[in-house]
Formats: C-alpha cells, structure tokens, sequence
C-alpha cells in the first residue's frame, strides 16, 4: 500500500500540474465584455479542426457566424487565447492603423533566428519579427515592384506555353479528344516548374519528369497532415522555447539540406561565371549586396494593378544606407517560403478557380472571349505582361475566385503590448500583450453584408462600377497592412498567365468525377478538395476570323 501511495501521490500531482498548465488559460475571457467559444482542456475551442470534422476553411465561417452582431469575440486554440475580429474597421486599425501593436506573426512554428540555428522556417519572412522583420521586409520588397515582375514574365510564359503544349501533345498521341485530369496535381505541377525558375534559377519540367527532386521535395514539406509534422506543429503550439532550444524545425531535415544545397551551389556559380539571370536568386543576391533600393519607377506608378494587388506599406519602401547583412541561412530561407508560397497557395487558388470555370459555363465563355481577343492583337506572339494586366474580365474573375475561396482562409497578429479597444460607444476592453487576433477571411468573404448569395462565384462583383463599392477591409486574399503578402503581383501573375495559355487552348468540361457541389476535405493543414477536382481538358476548335 505505501508503495503504491508513493508511486500514486507524485502522479497524481504531475498530472495536476500538467492539468493546470493546459488549462490556465481557459478563463481568459471571463472577464472581458465580450462572448466567447466553449472550452476543452488541450483542445480549446478548435476541438473539430483538431480531430478532422471539419475543413479549416469551413471552421472559419462557421465561427465567423456564430455571434453575427458583435465586432470582436474570444476563442482559445489549445492554449492561447484570440480575439475574433469580426469588424471591418477594427480590422483595419489594427492591421494599418495601430500596426505598432501587432507588428508580428502568432510564432506557430517557431521564431528562432540564432544565426547558428539551422532551422529554416523561423528565418523566413513570415516567421521573424520586430526590427529584424522591418529590415528584412525593407530589403525584399524591392525584389517584388511591377518593373521586376515585368523582368521576370517571359520566364513565366515559358512555362504555360510548354504546359499548355505538353497537354496538346499528349491529347494527338493517345488518339483522344480529350483528357480528364486532377486540378491539384496540374497545378502544383506548373507552380513548381515557375518558382523553380523565378526563384532558383533552375528549369525542370514536372508534366515530362513527373518524380524530379523539386517535386518530391516540395511535395514532403508541403504534406503537414503526416503524424510527425502534426506533433511537430504541437510542440511548437505548445512548448515553443523547447523546440528552439533544440533547433527542431518544422520541415524535415533532408529536404531542408536539399534546399540549401541548391542556394549555395547557384550563389557560388553565379558569383564565380558573373551569370544575371532576372530572378529571385539575383534579387535576393543584390539585396545582400545593398544594391537593391525601393525605387518609385515611372512604369510601376502607372501601371494597372489587379484588383487584389496589395500595396506596399512604408515599412517595404523604406530606404537604408546598406544592404542588411542577409546569411547565407537567410537568403535560403527567403527562396524557400517563396517556393512553398508558389508550390502549395497558387495551386490552390488555381484548383478551385479551375472548378468555378468548369461549373459555370457562361463565366469561362466570356472569359475565353476576352483571351481571344487579346490573342489576336497580340497576332498570336507570346503574352505579355502589360497585356495580361489590362485584361479586366480576366481580373475580375481571379479576384472572385480569391474571395470565394481564398487560400488563406485567415490570418492572425500577435499583440506585442496592451492594446485597449474602444468603439466610443459600449465596447471596451483591453487585448493584452501576448494574445492573439485572428483574422477570419473566409468568415468575411462570405458575409452576405458585403456580398449578396456569398455561394455564387459571380465576377460581376468586381466590375468597375461594384468595385468602387467594396470596403478593402472586407477583402483581404493577402491580407491587411505591412504584413501583407509580399508576392501579390507574383502570385496574381503567374495564376493569370496560366489561365490565358491553358483556356486558349482548351475548354474545361465535367467529368462524371467532378464533385458538385465541392467538399473540402477536413482538418487545418492546407486548403484542398475532399475527392480531387476534376476537369476535362477539351482541345477548342478554333475558327479563323
């Protein structure tokens, strides 16, 4: 008995103190004048998300709709307690306005940038912050204006035609009128063969090499639904100085060393040979050197943007004396979360505006109207990147495929000192430093008070009379303020680009596999289909004119 007492009474209090640690802050919310979610010990109010009932994007709406007339609620995710910021203008106080108080990122997979740390994700943009985020941003957004996007086209272009060519070869040799193909697999095919290119200077060719180390490696580090990367995921949610401490990244190493083996040899090469190549690796090369300043070019100031184009903030185009002293970590951290940008949310986006032009006909009919008439004064040459940014039916159907689906169904800030929110009426309170506000995108993307039958995919939203209409705080695809997507302009581009070269050629039918309506398949890593999507690519028969 006293054995068993002296085994029992230490477990007993290890399990209280582990009880309490999960569950301390649960009552976070108690006292403050706002509602909040139902609470479980470990799982917070993220319970269906953990346990894969529900697709992350569906969790965002359906909480999103869960207190209708209030401007802010509380939630806890596992342990850390977020304001829900249901209200357009309190969003853009905090994102724009009052920046200074959520100037960085929730550190969900850790934040650790010790220069002999070897972990690549806390190095990344997304991932740093304070002064160091400002400087790095600073020094990058120079590498993202429209004149180097304009330099980096034709690399682009390159890829959708050899796309669009491998699709028609393989159609005339099978003897076939058309193909079925899955919208995820094609798409991150062509992703990886963009990024490949505009980020590492490296041609590969993933429709005709279809196991090339590019893809597979991207494929791993984007597969966040296996055991070891969830428990990774935990771990940093949840004892985040101990995985720093032990330099634990969320990516495996393997493909973390794949990546910097590629960075260094391309640097060493170029710097060797004097090689210019108009990409990511010369831009981030140059930003390392201080050669690269934010510059208000004549042809950027007067060019057409995209509806969902962010703008740079004053942070990106602030002037140094010098190039920030970027390691060689750094630079490779960099390249890499534009190649998993590019890998995993272009797809994505692609994925589904693909289904949205399959499902409704009469939107993909005038939109390959418009890509016919701007083939034919382009006298069938090569797109180029003014056309491309002066087709407006084209834009307006991008910017609705975004708002229905958005590959960021939310984003958060975290409060790095005590904010207090006071709407001059009955709302007061204060957001304390070191919790959370989480953005609902999706939850605002579908509220019918700022878009009417928010399910139908309908461009016509974003004419040039309804667009003026739009609050741009109920519209945030890249998010809000400083901390916006820095590749906007590269991700709207290389998704316009594709569509263009593939609806020119094809028209996208049904198949007896297409799921209609669409489901997502459930849980919080990535945004994708529950069944695939997929489309048949019909060659069109065009007709002189």
């Amino acid at each position: 008995m006293e054995i068993d007492l002296l085994v029992l009474v230490p477990l007993v209090a290890i399990l209280g103190v582990f009880y309490h640690f999960i569950t301390k802050g649960n009552k976070y919310f108690h006292d403050k004048p706002i509602p909040s979610l139902a609470v479980e010990p470990l799982f917070g109010s993220t319970r269906n998300l953990i346990m894969k009932k529900t697709a992350f994007h569906d969790f965002v709406i359906s909480i999103y709709n869960k207190y209708p007339l209030v401007k802010v609620f509380g939630m806890i995710d596992t342990m850390t307690p977020m304001f829900v910021v249901r209200d357009p203008e309190l969003i853009k106080r905090i994102g724009v306005k009052d920046f200074e108080y959520f100037m960085n990122h929730r550190p969900v997979f850790g934040n650790n940038d010790d220069p002999h740390n070897e972990a690549l994700f806390g190095k990344t943009l997304i991932a740093i912050t304070d002064q160091k985020w400002r400087d790095m941003r600073a020094t990058l957004s120079p590498a993202f204006t429209g004149s180097k996007m304009r330099q980096m086209f034709e690399l682009i272009v390159e890829c959708c035609s050899n796309m669009a060519q491998h699709y028609k070869d393989e159609i005339r040799k099978n003897g076939a009128s058309s193909r079925e193909h899955e919208m995820k697999d094609v798409f991150t095919r062509y992703a990886n063969d963009v990024i490949a290119t505009c980020a590492f200077g490296i041609k590969v060719d993933s429709l005709k090499n279809t196991e090339n180390d590019f893809y597979v490696n991207g494929k791993k580090m984007m597969a966040f639904n296996r055991p070891i990367v969830i428990l990774r995921m935990m771990g940093f949610r949840l004892v985040p100085k101990l995985m720093n401490y032990f330099s634990l990244d969320l990516f495996d190493r393997e493909q973390s060393d794949f990546f910097k083996a590629i960075i260094r040899d391309t640097v060493r090469t170029r710097d060797v040979n004097g090689i210019v190549r108009p990409d990511m690796v010369h831009l981030l090369m140059q930003a390392r050197k201080g050669a690269l300043k934010h510059q208000r070019e004549a042809e950027d100031r007067e060019e057409v943007k995209g509806f969902a184009t962010v703008e740079e903030s004053e942070v990106g185009q602030a002037q140094t004396s010098k190039g920030m002293q970027m390691s060689e970590l750094e630079m490779v951290a960099q390249c890499l979360i534009f190649f998993l940008a590019g890998f995993d949310t272009v797809s994505t986006c692609l994925t589904f505006l693909a289904y949205e032009l399959t499902v409704n006909r009469d939107v993909q009919d005038k939109l390959y109207e418009e890509i016919r008439q701007t083939d034919k004064a382009l006298a069938g040459g090569p797109l180029t990147y003014d056309a491309i940014q002066g087709m407006q039916y084209m834009d307006m159907v991008v910017s609705e495929g975004l708002r229905m689906w958005a590959p960021a169904p939310a984003t958060d800030r975290l409060c790095v000192r005590d904010y207090v929110v006071d709407d001059g009426e009955r709302l007061k309170f204060t957001i304390d430093k070191g919790t959370v506000v989480f953005i609902p995108i999706a939850g605002i993307h579908h509220d019918p008070q700022y878009y009417p039958n928010p399910s139908k995919f309908d461009p016509e939203r974003f004419n040039e009379e309804n667009r003026e209409k739009i609050n741009p705080s109920t519209y945030l695809p890249f998010g809000i303020g400083p901390r916006n997507c820095i590749g906007s302009r590269f991700a709207l581009m290389e998704v316009k680009a594709i569509v263009y070269y593939m609806l020119r050629e094809f028209s996208f039918e049904r198949t007896p596999n297409t799921q209609v309506p669409l489901r997502l398949a459930k849980g919080f890593a990535g945004m994708r289909s529950e069944k695939g999507v997929f489309v048949e690519f019909r060659p069109r028969q065009v007709t002189s004119t």
